[in-house]
C-alpha cells in the first residue's frame, strides 16, 4: 500500500484539492505498479517550510511503499509529482523535495 504524504507552506483553505488527490493517486499507482485502491494520499497545507533561506512556495513529500521502488521509479515520481504541484499549486519544481522509501529494501523475502 503506497502512501504519499505532501506538506506545503501554501494555505489550502481556498484551493480545490480534489484534482491534486486524483492526479497524485493515479501517478503513484501507475508509476509504482500498484492498484489505485491501495494508494493513500495525505495533503497538508500551511506548514512552516523554509527552503533556500526563504518561505516562498515549497513542498516536501514522502512516498512509502512495500516494494515497487527502484532508481527509475524514483526519478519518475519526482518528475511527475513535481509537475502536479507546479501546475496545481504553483510550486516551482526546484522548490519540491521528495523522499522515497521502500519498506522491503534490504530485506530477504519471506517464504511464508
Amino acid at each position: 500500500m503506497p502512501c504519499l504524504y505532501i506538506s506545503t507552506n501554501i494555505n489550502l483553505d481556498e484551493v480545490d484539492t480534489d484534482p491534486i488527490f486524483s492526479e497524485a493517486t493515479k501517478a503513484v499507482a501507475s508509476i509504482i505498479g500498484k492498484s489505485e485502491h491501495f494508494v493513500m494520499v495525505i495533503l497538508k497545507g500551511s506548514v512552516a517550510i523554509s527552503f533556500n533561506g526563504n518561505k516562498d512556495p515549497a513542498a516536501y513529500a514522502e512516498v512509502v511503499s512495500m516494494g515497487g521502488i527502484n532508481r527509475e521509479v524514483k526519478s519518475r515520481l519526482i518528475a511527475t509529482l513535481g509537475t502536479i504541484l507546479e501546475n496545481k499549486l504553483s510550486i516551482p519544481r526546484a522548490r519540491f523535495f521528495l523522499k522515497v522509501y521502500d519498506t522491503t529494501a534490504g530485506r530477504s523475502v519471506s517464504k511464508l
